[in-house]
């Protein structure tokens, strides 16, 4: 008997577009001349380099580790040397460019090597999530945070449920589907790792009901595994939101400004279970994933597994697109993704498709009309806001009430836009008013810390100047206390002073001891 599924609210059916890139085998992407690999690929602080230009590196090796607690290391895609470290474009919606480490390969593909085997079931927990810190694994849904930290949920906190998040509700990508239907056996045995670091009671692997090979292949790699279910769902964007998707699942609801964690739930991507798997049983570091490339712009759109660091001009020319005829190239999907500045920016570990398209396939927005109160951006809100409300507080700048209306609940899944009949770009101004309000609480952060500063420079002056007060004092007091008469006892006197009437004492007795007249008797013996 099928387990229950729940419903969120709202939701919208964008065009799917995945059967053009669905029907080949993913097959290894060309190996490129150079990678270039920006060291801020997650969340969190950017790696810290480990080599040097002109180094030699090996496949695998370490390049950057990671800096800080929520960081990620990063490790050579394949053999070569360090030709650069240097700021690079990056993808990134601002288009700027960051610090990469530049790896010319020698087309040896050569790798370091690797530790050997070892039954994960035998190892503690603890330092089964170092080795997949050290492995550079970062969740590969998209958002790109570091994996061992959601595999730590701390001392005295139950885990009853892991998720393998395989829905891929966003339109065009199709990568994780063709993970679970190339490589079911490997996501399976990730999933195990990951349960034995949580200590989870179940698993659920949600698929959505438009991959129907994924989900026959996947439930028969699990059948007869206890504890261990896989859930086909409803197709509806964007079930594979994190919040949305434990909803679906299992009824429960993701507090306001909390984690699954508070509510004992775990979610992590079919592609980072693979990764996991990758890691712990063959010693191989995250240096590649698959990527979707596809599009209208496209002639052979397929997947392809892609070492990062390779240029997305690179995949381009593998899967013949016309340059010349594209508008747009994007990361990601149409509803989440951002267009990229320039194709010579590198794929990274988050970068999960890239989409070519003309402006008949995917047409740049209309101009923006007034708001006529449809009320159709809060029909169609999965996370309960009212996209509305957030719109007149973000473009008024009052960023105190738009936090009353939950802004930073907000998933930025774009389904308000996708359906507001004015084209007004509702998202841009909730990332818009989330960075306003994260650069005034740095400013005021920064401010406080000053503050600080002040006060407790003010509290040493203070300090330091009792201090030479009171030795001051001691000082003059001292200077003006009366000597004692001759023969008049020295009593409580400091260990100076009394030093130096002792010497004196010593002089005076030495004096009259030479004074003596007394005479000498020559007669005597």
């Amino acid at each position: 008997m099928n387990a229950p599924l729940w419903n969120f609210n709202g939701g919208v059916h964008p065009p799917p577009h995945k059967d053009e890139s669905n029907r080949e085998p993913t097959r290894p992407a060309r190996l490129p001349k150079r990678l270039i690999l920006p060291l801020h690929q997650h969340i969190g602080e950017a790696a810290k380099p480990a080599v040097q230009i002109g180094e030699r590196v090996l496949k695998g090796q370490v390049i950057a580790h990671a800096d800080g607690y929520v960081s990620a290391a990063l490790h050579a895609p394949s053999s070569g040397t360090v030709c650069d470290i240097a700021d690079y474009p990056v993808p990134h919606p601002s288009g700027l460019s960051a610090p990469c480490i530049v790896i010319d390969c020698d087309g040896e593909d050569r790798w370091a090597q690797r530790p050997a085997r070892q039954d994960y079931t035998q190892i503690d927990p603890s330092h089964l999530r170092n080795m997949i810190r050290e492995a550079g694994i970062v969740g590969l849904g998209g958002a790109g945070f570091p994996s061992f930290i959601k595999l730590n949920p701390g001392a005295g906190k139950r885990i009853d449920t892991l998720i393998l998040n395989g829905v891929e509700c966003e339109p065009y990508i199709t990568c994780d589907d063709r993970l679970m239907r190339e490589r079911p056996r490997e996501i399976v045995a990730g999933l195990h790792i990951m349960r034995h670091a949580l200590h989870a009671r179940e698993c659920i692997i949600a698929i959505e009901d438009n991959k129907p090979e994924a989900h026959e292949i996947m439930r028969a790699a699990v059948a007869g595994e206890p504890g261990i279910r896989v859930a086909l769902l409803p197709t509806v964007y964007p079930q594979g939101s994190e919040k949305q998707l434990i909803k679906v699942v299992t009824g429960k609801e993701v507090p306001s400004n909390g984690l699954p964690l508070h509510i004992g739930i775990v979610m992590h991507n079919v592609g980072t279970a693979y990764a996991v798997y990758r890691a712990i049983e063959h010693g191989e570091p995250l240096i590649s994933r698959y990527v979707t490339v596809t599009g209208d712009a496209v002639q052979q759109p397929r997947n392809l597994e892609v070492l990062f660091g390779t240029s997305v001009l690179d995949l381009l020319e593998e899967c013949e697109v016309d340059l010349g005829g594209t508008d747009r190239v994007i990361i990601g999907g149409p509803m989440m993704g951002f267009a990229l500045h320039t194709v010579n920016a590198p794929v990274v570990k988050t970068v999960n498709c890239v989409l070519a398209t003309t402006a008949a396939a995917i047409p740049k927005p209309q101009p923006a009309m007034p708001c006529i109160r449809c009320g159709a951006c809060m029909d169609a809100c999965p996370a309960n806001l009212l996209p509305q409300q957030l719109y007149w507080y973000a473009h008024a700048k009052d960023f105190h009430r738009i936090q009353e209306y939950n802004l930073f609940d907000c998933i930025e899944c774009g389904c308000c836009s996708y359906v507001c009949p004015s084209h007004i770009p509702l998202v841009q101004y909730y990332r818009f008013a989330k960075a306003e309000i994260w650069a005034q609480e740095r400013e005021k952060d920064k401010a406080e810390l000053a503050r600080k500063r002040h006060d407790f420079r003010q509290q040493r002056l203070e300090r330091e100047k009792a201090e030479r007060a009171s030795r001051l004092r001691k000082k003059k007091s001292e200077l003006h206390t009366p000597e004692p008469a001759a023969g008049e006892a020295v009593a409580e006197k400091p260990d100076k002073k009394a030093a130096i009437l002792a010497a004196l004492e010593r002089a005076r007795a030495k004096r009259e001891g030479g004074n003596d007249s007394t005479p000498i008797d020559k007669d005597a013996p």
